[in-house]
């Protein structure tokens, strides 16, 4: 099961100590307390400037005591309870000292959707129903929307018996016109994890305290809002990650001291793999997950990797140590599977990338207000090939906290971010503005293209995901144990923005929506559809122009999007059917193990330039 070389290699006298100090008995034999719970404190340390402030959001009077204290905007029958931001401050210096690249060439542009959003967005997702649902926690008290009339919640945290809270902590967010519609969340979902399942309803889970076991449901609809199971696992899964298996059902994997997997049965099974790659900060939470094409999954926590089957337990490869840092938080380093090529058939290799992060003692540095250079390498392996190695690359700028998204080009987009320090308040310094196209079919040393830069810096606790106008939606940055949006570094972000690739900036094909399929599509099947391009490219776009992609859209929070995976499908059949008129049949992923069941927007990508997408349900 276990390599003897890769036991050997880890055989340090730290590991084997903080083993040995967990198994044994009695809190005195804990030498670092990283394996037994935390206090809530812990959490906040190095986020106070020295100064003396609450540790848990304090219980609120009631509804009416709050509407005094804030000017409500549309707060009357049917109104938004949205509250005005309060101003920003200029910035400090510390906010000053960023990073900005030279970008040439076509480079993207940046505009502002909203103004406030009403929650920072730790956690972010986009539904088929044309909005985005963004939330943060109960953790960091008011927000800057409230719930309707009657809805509080009531607070399990507050000393006062009977005590509400009765601010949002999630919205529903409609990122073409800005609008927004408060959803109540009754169990604390800081840190947590998210998928869809196969009818495309945001299953949510776990979080800190009362939320730290619980399952939340969200479908897609004018009126929905979440239903709550707050007893569904084993384990608290706090900085855990949920992945989405062939068979429609969930793996949850990690947590804060929860070394062990599950599928909500409840019942946990321990993962050595976890527990082994602990130190004295952890490093290893939210690992990186991804489901291979033979139904296995890619597992990485913090410097080390294997493939590992669920389905007996075992693992089935270890894969070499990835050098130079750690990877996953409060590391936080970017990562993605690279787009499945469907068209290669059996040749079809499935790689994992990996970019940026920190040093292993870079949250122990920022107790003392010390901030590393951020992690500069992207290493790619492939995890099913025998005698596998990393293959480094270099980004332009080290960066720590950045999203990796994956674009309908098959093209990755990184942005957001610090070039110094690691996650957690206060931890990280100098926000890298610009965004990075990643271009992996390019040679080493051609990969990365900077693209323009945004004016808001975006650190720990910010989001992004993409839009099925295949534009970027950016959110969120919170690194602050409170909504604070002055006499800080960088103040609570509640401004949305949109970022619209290079691509956009030629005439775009458009899919024929009628010509769908209804059904969706079915594995192993032909799906044939309609698109037309614009009278520039008439007569000119030909089978070799064209690729039709499908993209999974992920759960992101704290850099990573989960299950988020993108494949490009062989065409079988293209047709020129006059005035920029084509039909195009594609071959449908043949098994799950590509393609989760469940809804994925597909897009025609013609001459490099995507279309606006379908949502399209791929089933049995």
């Amino acid at each position: 099961m276990w390599a003897p070389a890769g036991l050997l290699l880890r055989a340090a006298v730290l590991s084997a100590t903080l083993l040995a100090a967990a198994e044994a008995d009695g809190a005195a034999n804990d030498v670092l307390n990283i394996f037994s719970p935390r206090s809530e404190s812990d959490y906040f340390h190095n986020a106070f400037q020295e100064r003396q402030e609450q540790v848990a959001p304090r219980g609120v009077g009631g509804e009416q005591q709050q509407q005094q204290e804030f000017v409500l905007t549309g707060a009357g029958p049917g109104g938004s309870g949205l509250t005005r931001a309060p101003p920003r401050a200029a910035p400090s210096k510390v906010a000053l000292d960023s990073v900005t690249l030279r970008a040439d060439g076509s480079a993207g542009a940046w505009s502002v959707v909203s103004e406030n959003s009403g929650v920072s967005a730790m956690h972010m997702v986009v539904m088929r129903h044309g909005k985005a649902i963004m939330f943060d926690t109960s953790t960091t008290g008011r927000s800057l929307v409230r719930l309707p009339a009657g809805g509080c919640r009531p607070d399990p945290r507050s000393k006062r018996p009977g005590a509400m809270d009765c601010w949002a902590h999630a919205v529903e967010f409609d990122y073409n016109t800005g609008a927004h519609r408060s959803l109540k969340i009754v169990t604390d979902t800081w840190c947590s994890s998210g998928a869809f399942d196969g009818d495309g309803n945001l299953v949510q889970t776990g979080g800190y305290f009362e939320g730290e076991k619980a399952v939340r449901y969200l479908s897609a609809c004018a009126n929905c809002d979440w239903k709550e199971f707050p007893k569904s696992f084993a384990e608290g899964r706090w900085y855990g990650t949920q992945h989405v298996l062939p068979d429609g059902r969930f793996i949850m994997i990690g947590g804060r001291r929860a070394f062990s997997y599950e599928f909500a049965n409840p019942k946990a099974t321990p993962l050595r793999l976890l527990r082994e790659t602990t130190d004295d900060v952890e490093n290893n939470l939210y690992p990186f997950v991804n489901l291979l094409p033979d139904g296995t999954l890619f597992l990485f926590v913090n410097d080390r990797s294997v493939v590992f089957d669920y389905r007996t337990g075992q693992v089935v490869r270890e894969l070499p140590i990835l050098p130079g840092g750690a990877r996953n938080y409060p590391a936080s380093a970017m990562s993605a599977l690279l787009p499945l090529d469907l068209r290669r058939g059996a040749s079809l290799s499935a790689e994992v990338i990996i970019c940026g992060g920190a040093t292993k003692n870079a949250f122990k540095l920022g107790e003392n207000n010390t901030f590393p250079p951020a992690l500069r390498d992207c290493a790619r392996i492939n995890p099913s090939k025998p005698g596998a190695r990393w293959a480094l690359d270099q980004m332009p700028v080290g960066r720590v906290m950045g999203d990796m998204l994956i674009l309908p080009t098959g093209d990755l987009l990184m942005l957001n971010g610090a070039a110094r320090g690691c996650s957690g308040w206060g931890f990280g310094r100098q926000p890298v503005l610009s965004p990075v196209m990643y271009s992996p079919r390019q040679p080493r040393g051609k990969r990365f293209r900077a693209l323009a830069a945004t004016a808001v810096p975006r650190m720990y606790h910010s989001t992004s995901t993409l839009l099925p106008d295949a534009t970027v939606l950016v959110a969120g940055s919170n690194t602050n144990t409170a909504y604070n949006f002055s006499g800080v570094d960088f103040p609570t972000e509640v401004r949305v923005e949109r970022f619209t690739p290079p691509y956009l900036a030629a005439s775009r094909p458009s899919i024929d929506a009628a010509s769908v399929p209804g059904d969706g599509m079915r594995y192993g099947s032909r799906f044939t559809f309609r698109f037309t391009t614009p009278p520039g490219q008439q007569g000119v776009v030909g089978q070799g122009d064209v690729k039709v992609t499908m993209y999974a859209p992920p759960f992101t929070t704290h850099g990573y999007s989960m299950n988020q995976r993108l494949l490009i499908l062989p065409v079988s059949t293209f047709a020129v059917q006059g005035q920029g008129r084509h039909t195009v049949t594609v071959d449908a992923p043949p098994k799950p193990e590509l393609a989760p069941p469940g809804y994925y927007m597909v897009f025609v990508v013609a001459k490099g330039v995507p279309s606006k997408a379908a949502w399209v349900k791929i089933h049995k």
